[in-house]
């Protein structure tokens, strides 16, 4: 699938956060977040973002949606390069670009009740108190929150995936044609997360929506996503269809993510762990690709230089490792994380 037609085309994106030191601060070095980040997301589809903590999954988000500002790269959106819109002219993107947070909690402002947090979101946007109340009221029930039981509520009366409910309203009280879901089931219990993920899923299909669903569970982006994109220290290791990377992972760290997810069955547990060690310092990354340093495949080739993201077969896989150029050459076959 290519990026033609896509509601969400990112190219380059690079964000480096500067380190600070010294009597007068400073720039000692600079954190690597998002180095080089370039992918697209089809209208009406679900891309599920994944990676360890620290691959620079959430900044990433907080770019495409300018809460931070990038130092490189294009964002955009309906073919709109939205980076080169001044921040007191966002509104309308805004209004089809929302984001919900991972902590259900500290997203909502404690001295409001519930329905006056849906409603001030369309209040900014220019609805009267009467209109926002009505869509407040409506989008309420859309999440399964009866608005006469719990509009009068504050956040403190509420369970966390009451909570979450209350943030996917507020997202979608603006009707979006995109939402950006930043780890939103990973605070709640494994009932409550799948209860909300089910609810994700009609709720794009009631109302057409696409989803950029960042998590660093495995099981969630099988589970609800069409396409996956693998990210490693700012990175992106590898894409395909969910179904594509999590029966044939080829990048040996998507292999090994998805060799150390937990089994109930016996004869397939690991007696060593497939990936070792921590993932470097992103301060200051290994030279070609990061992940070589805990690879068990790395050759003299992985440090000269980054490894592009190149097609590999069909259904639009990409992946960005050098073994599979060496196995063309040699025809060997795909390897394993051992």
């Amino acid at each position: 699938m290519g990026a033609h037609g896509a509601i969400l085309q990112v190219k380059g994106l690079q964000k480096y956060f500067p380190v600070r030191a010294g009597l007068f601060q400073t720039v000692q070095a600079q954190v690597k977040a998002v180095d080089g980040v370039s992918f697209h997301v089809q209208r009406g589809e679900i891309l599920g973002v994944v990676g360890e903590s620290g691959c620079g999954k959430s900044t990433l988000a907080r770019l495409i949606q300018r809460l931070i500002e990038p130092d490189a790269g294009e964002v955009h959106f309906n073919a709109e390069n939205i980076l080169r819109i001044p921040q007191t002219a966002l509104k309308p993107f805004y209004r089809q670009v929302q984001m919900v947070f991972q902590d259900p909690y500290s997203s909502l402002n404690p001295r409001l009740n519930i329905e006056d947090a849906v409603a001030f979101n369309a209040r900014v946007h220019g609805d009267s108190r009467s209109v926002a109340r009505t869509k407040a009221w409506e989008v309420l029930q859309k999440v399964g929150l009866r608005a006469e039981q719990f509009g009068r509520r504050y956040p403190h009366e509420l369970s966390g995936g009451q909570r979450q409910r209350v943030n996917i309203a507020r997202a979608l009280v603006l009707q979006p044609t995109l939402v950006i879901l930043d780890e939103p089931v990973s605070s709640l219990d494994k009932s409550v997360q799948a209860q909300v993920l089910n609810l994700l899923q009609q709720l794009k299909d009631d109302l057409g929506l696409t989803y950029l669903f960042i998590s660093h569970d495995l099981h969630v982006i099988e589970y609800l996503s069409d396409r996956v994109l693998v990210m490693y220290l700012g990175q992106v290791v590898e894409v395909g269809s969910a179904e594509d990377v999590s029966t044939n992972p080829m990048h040996p760290y998507t292999q090994a993510l998805f060799a150390s997810t937990p089994t109930m069955n016996p004869d397939d547990r690991l007696d060593h762990p497939p990936l070792t060690g921590d993932p470097p310092n992103p301060i200051n990354p290994p030279s070609g690709c990061r992940f070589r340093t805990r690879c068990p495949h790395a050759m003299a080739v992985c440090a000269t230089a980054t490894p592009p993201l190149l097609p590999r077969g069909e259904n639009g896989r990409q992946v960005a490792c050098y073994l599979y150029d060496h196995q063309t050459q040699t025809g060997s076959s795909r390897p394993s994380v051992p």
